[in-house]
Protein backbone atom coordinates (compact mmCIF):
# COMPACT_ATOMS: atom_id res chain seq x y z
CA UNK A 1 0.00 0.00 0.00
CA UNK A 2 2.77 2.40 0.96
CA UNK A 3 4.58 1.64 -2.31
CA UNK A 4 1.48 2.63 -4.32
CA UNK A 5 1.17 5.87 -2.36
CA UNK A 6 4.84 6.62 -3.01
CA UNK A 7 4.38 5.96 -6.74
CA UNK A 8 1.35 8.26 -6.86
CA UNK A 9 3.24 11.00 -5.04
CA UNK A 10 6.20 10.62 -7.44
CA UNK A 11 3.88 10.76 -10.45
CA UNK A 12 2.16 13.92 -9.15
CA UNK A 13 5.55 15.49 -8.44
CA UNK A 14 6.61 14.75 -12.01
CA UNK A 15 3.41 16.32 -13.38
CA UNK A 16 3.94 19.45 -11.27
CA UNK A 17 7.41 19.87 -12.74
CA UNK A 18 5.86 20.31 -16.20
CA UNK A 19 5.25 24.05 -16.76
CA UNK A 20 1.65 25.22 -16.61
CA UNK A 21 1.68 26.38 -20.24
CA UNK A 22 2.82 22.93 -21.43
CA UNK A 23 0.17 21.13 -19.40
CA UNK A 24 -2.61 23.50 -20.49
CA UNK A 25 -1.86 23.38 -24.21
CA UNK A 26 -1.05 19.65 -24.07
CA UNK A 27 -4.45 18.88 -22.55
CA UNK A 28 -6.15 21.22 -25.02
CA UNK A 29 -4.38 19.45 -27.91
CA UNK A 30 -5.46 16.01 -26.66
CA UNK A 31 -9.03 17.27 -26.26
CA UNK A 32 -9.05 18.61 -29.83
CA UNK A 33 -7.69 15.31 -31.19
CA UNK A 34 -10.33 13.32 -29.32
CA UNK A 35 -13.05 15.72 -30.50
CA UNK A 36 -11.79 15.43 -34.07
CA UNK A 37 -12.00 11.62 -33.98
CA UNK A 38 -15.50 11.78 -32.45
CA UNK A 39 -16.81 14.11 -35.19
CA UNK A 40 -15.41 11.86 -37.92
CA UNK A 41 -11.89 12.98 -38.79
CA UNK A 42 -9.39 10.11 -39.21
CA UNK A 43 -6.85 9.98 -36.38
CA UNK A 44 -4.02 9.57 -38.91
CA UNK A 45 -5.00 12.74 -40.75
CA UNK A 46 -5.02 14.74 -37.51
CA UNK A 47 -1.53 13.57 -36.54
CA UNK A 48 -0.28 14.08 -40.12
CA UNK A 49 -1.45 17.71 -40.01
CA UNK A 50 0.30 18.21 -36.68
CA UNK A 51 3.55 16.77 -38.05
CA UNK A 52 3.28 18.98 -41.13
CA UNK A 53 3.14 22.26 -39.19
CA UNK A 54 5.76 20.99 -36.74
CA UNK A 55 8.13 20.29 -39.65
CA UNK A 56 7.85 23.75 -41.17
CA UNK A 57 7.78 25.73 -37.91
CA UNK A 58 10.28 23.92 -35.66
CA UNK A 59 13.44 25.63 -36.97
CA UNK A 60 11.81 29.06 -36.67
CA UNK A 61 10.97 28.15 -33.08
CA UNK A 62 14.54 26.89 -32.54
CA UNK A 63 15.85 30.35 -33.49
CA UNK A 64 14.73 31.61 -30.06
CA UNK A 65 17.11 29.37 -28.12
CA UNK A 66 20.34 31.40 -28.62
CA UNK A 67 18.70 34.76 -27.90
CA UNK A 68 17.00 33.47 -24.74
CA UNK A 69 20.18 31.77 -23.53
CA UNK A 70 22.18 34.98 -24.04
CA UNK A 71 19.84 37.04 -21.87
CA UNK A 72 18.30 39.12 -24.65
CA UNK A 73 15.04 37.20 -24.28
CA UNK A 74 12.76 35.66 -26.93
CA UNK A 75 13.61 36.95 -30.39
CA UNK A 76 10.71 39.28 -31.17
CA UNK A 77 12.78 40.59 -34.11
CA UNK A 78 12.62 37.23 -35.87
CA UNK A 79 11.44 39.00 -39.09
CA UNK A 80 15.04 40.20 -39.54
CA UNK A 81 16.14 36.61 -40.08
CA UNK A 82 13.04 35.81 -42.10
CA UNK A 83 13.58 38.64 -44.61
CA UNK A 84 17.23 37.54 -44.87
CA UNK A 85 16.05 34.07 -45.88
CA UNK A 86 13.45 35.50 -48.25
CA UNK A 87 16.07 37.71 -49.90
CA UNK A 88 18.37 34.70 -50.29
CA UNK A 89 15.63 32.69 -52.00
CA UNK A 90 14.64 35.59 -54.27
CA UNK A 91 18.22 36.15 -55.41
CA UNK A 92 18.77 32.44 -56.12
CA UNK A 93 15.45 32.12 -57.95
CA UNK A 94 16.31 35.20 -60.03
CA UNK A 95 19.26 33.21 -61.40
CA UNK A 96 16.77 30.50 -62.43
CA UNK A 97 18.37 27.93 -60.12
CA UNK A 98 16.07 24.96 -59.58
CA UNK A 99 15.47 21.88 -57.44
CA UNK A 100 18.00 20.75 -54.87
CA UNK A 101 20.56 23.29 -56.03
CA UNK A 102 18.03 26.02 -55.14
CA UNK A 103 17.67 24.57 -51.63
CA UNK A 104 21.43 24.28 -51.13
CA UNK A 105 22.37 27.73 -52.41
CA UNK A 106 19.40 29.40 -50.70
CA UNK A 107 20.37 27.85 -47.37
CA UNK A 108 24.02 28.90 -47.68
CA UNK A 109 23.13 32.45 -48.71
CA UNK A 110 20.45 32.65 -46.00
CA UNK A 111 23.04 31.75 -43.35
CA UNK A 112 25.43 34.42 -44.67
CA UNK A 113 22.81 37.17 -44.91
CA UNK A 114 21.23 36.17 -41.60
CA UNK A 115 24.59 36.24 -39.83
CA UNK A 116 25.38 39.71 -41.19
CA UNK A 117 21.95 41.03 -40.20
CA UNK A 118 22.26 39.32 -36.82
CA UNK A 119 25.58 41.06 -36.17
CA UNK A 120 24.01 44.50 -36.53
CA UNK A 121 20.94 43.43 -34.58
CA UNK A 122 23.20 42.15 -31.80
CA UNK A 123 24.95 45.53 -31.72
CA UNK A 124 21.54 47.15 -31.35
CA UNK A 125 20.61 44.82 -28.50
CA UNK A 126 23.84 45.72 -26.70
CA UNK A 127 23.02 49.40 -27.10
CA UNK A 128 19.57 49.01 -25.51
CA UNK A 129 20.36 46.58 -22.68
CA UNK A 130 17.39 46.19 -20.38
CA UNK A 131 14.90 47.22 -23.07
CA UNK A 132 15.47 44.44 -25.59
CA UNK A 133 11.90 43.16 -25.69
CA UNK A 134 10.52 46.68 -26.03
CA UNK A 135 12.74 47.49 -29.00
CA UNK A 136 12.82 44.10 -30.78
CA UNK A 137 9.20 43.92 -32.06
CA UNK A 138 9.42 47.36 -33.64
CA UNK A 139 12.74 46.46 -35.23
CA UNK A 140 11.05 43.46 -36.81
CA UNK A 141 8.11 45.57 -38.00
CA UNK A 142 10.48 48.19 -39.43
CA UNK A 143 12.59 45.71 -41.40
CA UNK A 144 9.43 44.14 -42.83
CA UNK A 145 8.20 47.55 -44.00
CA UNK A 146 11.59 48.43 -45.51
CA UNK A 147 11.68 45.18 -47.44
CA UNK A 148 8.20 45.89 -48.73
CA UNK A 149 9.87 48.63 -50.76
CA UNK A 150 12.82 46.37 -51.63
CA UNK A 151 10.51 43.77 -53.20
CA UNK A 152 9.02 46.49 -55.40
CA UNK A 153 12.33 47.91 -56.58
CA UNK A 154 14.70 44.95 -56.94
CA UNK A 155 16.04 44.88 -60.53
CA UNK A 156 14.81 41.34 -61.25
CA UNK A 157 13.42 40.39 -64.63
CA UNK A 158 11.98 36.91 -64.29
CA UNK A 159 8.49 36.28 -65.71
CA UNK A 160 7.56 33.81 -62.96
CA UNK A 161 8.49 36.25 -60.19
CA UNK A 162 7.05 39.59 -61.32
CA UNK A 163 3.55 41.01 -61.14
CA UNK A 164 1.52 40.30 -64.25
CA UNK A 165 1.00 44.03 -64.74
CA UNK A 166 3.56 46.57 -63.56
CA UNK A 167 6.90 46.29 -61.79
CA UNK A 168 7.79 44.55 -58.56
CA UNK A 169 7.88 41.00 -57.24
CA UNK A 170 4.68 39.08 -56.67
CA UNK A 171 3.27 38.59 -53.19
CA UNK A 172 3.65 34.86 -53.71
CA UNK A 173 6.25 33.21 -55.93
CA UNK A 174 5.23 29.59 -56.62
CA UNK A 175 8.13 27.19 -56.25
CA UNK A 176 6.64 24.63 -58.64
CA UNK A 177 8.00 26.78 -61.48
CA UNK A 178 11.46 25.99 -60.13
CA UNK A 179 10.91 22.31 -59.18
CA UNK A 180 11.45 23.22 -55.53
CA UNK A 181 7.99 22.89 -54.00
CA UNK A 182 7.73 20.28 -51.22
CA UNK A 183 11.25 19.17 -52.05
CA UNK A 184 12.07 18.25 -48.44
CA UNK A 185 8.53 17.23 -47.61
CA UNK A 186 8.52 14.57 -50.33
CA UNK A 187 12.00 13.24 -49.53
CA UNK A 188 11.65 9.70 -48.12
CA UNK A 189 8.01 10.41 -47.25
CA UNK A 190 6.08 7.37 -46.03
CA UNK A 191 2.77 6.49 -44.45
CA UNK A 192 2.23 4.32 -41.38
CA UNK A 193 -1.13 3.59 -39.74
CA UNK A 194 -2.68 6.41 -41.74
CA UNK A 195 -0.06 8.95 -40.60
CA UNK A 196 1.93 10.66 -43.36
CA UNK A 197 5.50 11.29 -42.23
CA UNK A 198 7.37 14.02 -44.16
CA UNK A 199 10.74 12.50 -43.41
CA UNK A 200 12.95 15.06 -45.15
CA UNK A 201 11.61 17.96 -43.11
CA UNK A 202 11.90 16.01 -39.86
CA UNK A 203 15.49 15.04 -40.63
CA UNK A 204 16.40 18.70 -41.16
CA UNK A 205 14.62 19.69 -37.94
CA UNK A 206 16.35 17.07 -35.80
CA UNK A 207 19.76 17.76 -37.36
CA UNK A 208 19.31 21.48 -36.60
CA UNK A 209 18.24 20.65 -33.03
CA UNK A 210 21.21 18.32 -32.57
CA UNK A 211 23.63 20.99 -33.83
CA UNK A 212 22.11 23.56 -31.45
CA UNK A 213 22.39 21.09 -28.54
CA UNK A 214 26.04 20.43 -29.39
CA UNK A 215 26.81 24.14 -29.79
CA UNK A 216 25.70 24.91 -26.25
CA UNK A 217 28.19 22.36 -25.01
CA UNK A 218 31.10 24.14 -26.68
CA UNK A 219 33.18 26.82 -24.97
CA UNK A 220 31.38 29.59 -26.87
CA UNK A 221 27.94 28.14 -26.13
CA UNK A 222 28.72 27.77 -22.42
CA UNK A 223 29.95 31.38 -22.36
CA UNK A 224 26.67 32.57 -23.95
CA UNK A 225 24.66 30.65 -21.34
CA UNK A 226 26.79 32.12 -18.55
CA UNK A 227 26.11 35.63 -19.86
CA UNK A 228 22.40 34.89 -19.86
CA UNK A 229 22.46 33.63 -16.26
CA UNK A 230 24.54 36.43 -14.78
CA UNK A 231 26.28 39.07 -16.95
CA UNK A 232 28.22 40.40 -13.96
CA UNK A 233 29.54 36.95 -13.00
CA UNK A 234 30.38 36.21 -16.65
CA UNK A 235 32.29 39.49 -16.95
CA UNK A 236 34.19 38.74 -13.73
CA UNK A 237 35.09 35.32 -15.21
CA UNK A 238 36.69 37.03 -18.22
CA UNK A 239 33.86 36.48 -20.71
CA UNK A 240 33.24 39.25 -23.23
CA UNK A 241 29.53 39.86 -22.55
CA UNK A 242 28.81 42.05 -25.57
CA UNK A 243 30.59 39.68 -27.95
CA UNK A 244 28.67 36.68 -26.60
CA UNK A 245 25.35 38.47 -27.04
CA UNK A 246 26.24 39.42 -30.61
CA UNK A 247 27.22 35.83 -31.48
CA UNK A 248 23.94 34.55 -29.99
CA UNK A 249 21.89 36.97 -32.05
CA UNK A 250 23.86 36.17 -35.19
CA UNK A 251 23.05 32.48 -34.69
CA UNK A 252 19.42 33.24 -33.88
CA UNK A 253 18.97 35.36 -37.01
CA UNK A 254 20.78 32.87 -39.25
CA UNK A 255 18.66 29.98 -37.94
CA UNK A 256 15.50 32.00 -38.63
CA UNK A 257 16.76 32.65 -42.18
CA UNK A 258 17.21 28.91 -42.75
CA UNK A 259 13.86 28.24 -41.09
CA UNK A 260 11.96 30.31 -43.63
CA UNK A 261 13.61 28.38 -46.48
CA UNK A 262 12.27 25.14 -44.95
CA UNK A 263 8.90 26.81 -44.37
CA UNK A 264 8.64 28.03 -47.99
CA UNK A 265 9.28 24.64 -49.58
CA UNK A 266 6.83 23.07 -47.13
CA UNK A 267 3.98 25.20 -48.47
CA UNK A 268 5.22 25.43 -52.05
CA UNK A 269 5.75 29.17 -52.43
CA UNK A 270 7.85 32.14 -51.29
CA UNK A 271 5.66 34.82 -49.72
CA UNK A 272 6.85 38.44 -49.55
CA UNK A 273 5.80 41.93 -48.36
CA UNK A 274 4.01 41.95 -44.95
CA UNK A 275 4.24 38.16 -44.62
CA UNK A 276 7.03 38.14 -41.92
CA UNK A 277 5.39 40.89 -39.82
CA UNK A 278 3.96 38.75 -36.99
CA UNK A 279 5.95 35.56 -37.47
CA UNK A 280 7.86 36.01 -34.22
CA UNK A 281 4.79 35.52 -32.03
CA UNK A 282 3.85 31.93 -32.99
CA UNK A 283 7.51 30.92 -32.82
CA UNK A 284 7.91 32.44 -29.36
CA UNK A 285 4.62 30.98 -28.13
CA UNK A 286 5.79 27.58 -29.37
CA UNK A 287 9.00 27.54 -27.35
CA UNK A 288 7.21 28.85 -24.26
CA UNK A 289 4.59 26.10 -24.59
CA UNK A 290 7.47 23.63 -24.57
CA UNK A 291 8.53 24.82 -21.12
CA UNK A 292 11.10 27.52 -21.89
CA UNK A 293 11.12 30.72 -19.86
CA UNK A 294 12.25 34.20 -20.74
CA UNK A 295 15.70 33.34 -19.36
CA UNK A 296 16.26 29.64 -20.07
CA UNK A 297 15.54 27.53 -23.16
CA UNK A 298 16.52 24.05 -24.28
CA UNK A 299 16.20 22.12 -27.51
CA UNK A 300 13.60 19.84 -25.92
CA UNK A 301 11.41 22.88 -25.28
CA UNK A 302 11.46 23.50 -29.03
CA UNK A 303 10.48 19.95 -29.99
CA UNK A 304 7.66 19.63 -27.45
CA UNK A 305 6.36 23.17 -27.84
CA UNK A 306 6.43 23.37 -31.63
CA UNK A 307 4.54 20.08 -31.92
CA UNK A 308 1.86 20.96 -29.36
CA UNK A 309 1.30 24.58 -30.35
CA UNK A 310 1.48 24.19 -34.13
CA UNK A 311 -0.41 20.91 -33.92
CA UNK A 312 -3.21 22.65 -32.04
CA UNK A 313 -3.39 25.34 -34.73
CA UNK A 314 -3.36 22.71 -37.48
CA UNK A 315 -6.32 20.81 -36.01
CA UNK A 316 -8.43 23.69 -34.79
CA UNK A 317 -9.90 24.68 -38.18
CA UNK A 318 -10.97 21.24 -39.49
CA UNK A 319 -12.27 20.08 -36.10
CA UNK A 320 -14.21 23.23 -35.27
CA UNK A 321 -15.57 23.35 -38.82
CA UNK A 322 -17.59 20.23 -38.00
CA UNK A 323 -18.34 21.10 -34.39
CA UNK A 324 -19.56 24.63 -35.22
CA UNK A 325 -21.18 24.00 -38.57
CA UNK A 326 -23.39 27.14 -38.54
CA UNK A 327 -20.80 29.52 -37.18
CA UNK A 328 -18.06 31.73 -38.63
CA UNK A 329 -15.50 29.00 -37.99
CA UNK A 330 -12.54 30.91 -39.40
CA UNK A 331 -13.22 33.80 -37.03
CA UNK A 332 -13.66 31.50 -34.02
CA UNK A 333 -10.45 29.59 -34.74
CA UNK A 334 -8.48 32.80 -35.27
CA UNK A 335 -9.74 34.13 -31.92
CA UNK A 336 -8.75 30.90 -30.19
CA UNK A 337 -5.32 31.06 -31.83
CA UNK A 338 -4.78 34.66 -30.69
CA UNK A 339 -5.98 33.93 -27.14
CA UNK A 340 -3.71 30.90 -26.75
CA UNK A 341 -0.70 32.47 -28.49
CA UNK A 342 -0.75 35.87 -26.79
CA UNK A 343 -1.92 34.46 -23.47
CA UNK A 344 1.13 32.20 -23.32
CA UNK A 345 3.46 35.08 -24.18
CA UNK A 346 1.86 37.34 -21.54
CA UNK A 347 2.11 34.52 -18.99
CA UNK A 348 5.84 34.09 -19.71
CA UNK A 349 6.50 37.84 -19.57
CA UNK A 350 4.66 38.04 -16.24
CA UNK A 351 6.89 35.27 -14.85
CA UNK A 352 9.95 37.14 -16.12
CA UNK A 353 8.82 40.35 -14.43
CA UNK A 354 8.15 38.50 -11.18
CA UNK A 355 11.57 36.84 -11.35
CA UNK A 356 13.27 40.18 -11.94
CA UNK A 357 11.60 41.68 -8.83
CA UNK A 358 12.64 38.73 -6.72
Amino acid sequence: MSEKVTENVSFLSLIRKIPFSTRAVGLFYIAVVITGVVVGWPFGMLISSSLHLFGVWAILTLANVPSIQSGTGPNFALPIGIVSGLLAMVLILAMNVMGWMFMLLSTILAIILGSIAGFFYGRLMNAVKGSEMAIAPYTGFAITAIFGLVWLTLPIDHPNMLFFLGDGLRHQIPLDYFNANFILANLLQFEIAGVTVRTGELIVVFVACALMWLFFRTKTGIAISAVGRSPMFAKAAGINVNRSRIIANMISTAVAAVGIVVYAQGFGFVQLYDFPMFFAFPAIAGILVGGASGQRARVMNVIVGAFLFQGLLALALPVFTRVLADTDVGGVVNQIRMIVQNGIILYALALMARGAKQ
